[in-house]
């Protein structure tokens, strides 16, 4: 998970329509309908523009797929952050992925580094890790496995739950993209500030469509939810990546992020044509 220091240092209207039972020539079908409606942010022009749309704000950049070299310590107590989601050494995810890598790549640059790995969990150390552990970290980004490991990962731990959420909520793709973003700023843990607690904020003001509410009034108080959340924590009081960008998408009620797209975060302006 990987957040900005510093704003310039780093870096989602239900459609409401009848049955009609007189078809007109100009309607589609009510199944095409269906059809498109069931596209959810796994479908993989959906899931790209996700990828994008997060790149933004972890990484000042729409191109996600140039990420995979990148590591830093960003000052943000987790240790070191690295690849196209921001694994950090001291909150797990890190270790997961590099221990995912050695099993599919016995003997890799960075397996020597899974003791060090392990003692850090936890902490922002990097004890057994410097020198060479961001240099080793590139090279492996050279490696189709690695890359794969990654790609494998994100999914894993963060897109595949929150589209799965989304969807039994009865959310569209914005609200699974809202979800998405929210798991990778603050995981989904027991704590207080995690993905789990900030949906629960919201559900105490508002109900999901899956169980009978409005779809853009939820999403409303979920934002809201992540906002007080992201407050909570010094290196996350720039609420742009919420406020000029899911929000903008919000207002507008394309709730299947629907190109063109355009947004900011911490002052940078992006576009999706």
């Amino acid at each position: 998970m990987r957040h900005p220091a510093t704003p310039a240092a780093r870096r989602t209207v239900l459609a409401l329509f009848g049955a009609a039972l007189v078809a007109t020539p100009w309607l589609k079908p009510l199944h095409a309908t269906a059809s498109v409606r069931a596209v959810g942010l796994d479908d993989p022009a959906k899931k790209e523009i996700a990828m994008r749309l997060v790149s933004s704000a972890e990484n000042s950049s729409l191109d996600w797929k140039a990420q995979y070299p990148y590591i830093e310590d960003i000052g943000d107590g987790r240790g070191y952050t690295a690849g196209i989601i921001g694994f950090c050494s001291g909150t797990g995810d890190m270790l997961d992925l590099v221990e995912l890598y050695t099993d599919r790549g016995p003997g890799n640059v960075l397996a020597k580094y899974l003791p060090a790995l392990r003692e850090v969990d936890g902490s922002d150390s990097h004890d057994g890790l410097d020198p060479d552990f961001p240099g080793d970290w590139r090279r492996a980004a050279r490696d189709d496995v690695f890359r794969r490991a990654q790609d494998d990962e994100r999914d894993r731990v963060y897109f595949d739950p929150s589209v799965r959420q989304g969807k039994a909520d009865g959310l569209r793709v914005l609200g699974q993209f809202a979800y998405y973003d929210a798991i990778v700023m603050h995981g989904d843990g027991s704590d207080p500030l995690s993905f789990r607690n900030i949906r629960g904020r919201a559900l105490r003001t508002a109900k999901p469509p899956a169980q009978g509410g409005d779809e853009v009034t939820y999403l409303g108080a979920f934002l809201d939810a992540r906002v007080w959340a992201m407050k909570q924590e010094p290196e996350h009081d720039d609420t742009s990546r919420v406020d000029t960008a899911q929000r903008v998408f919000l207002r507008k009620r394309n709730l299947d992020l629907d190109p063109p797209l355009d947004w900011k975060v911490y002052g940078d302006s992006y576009h999706i044509g």
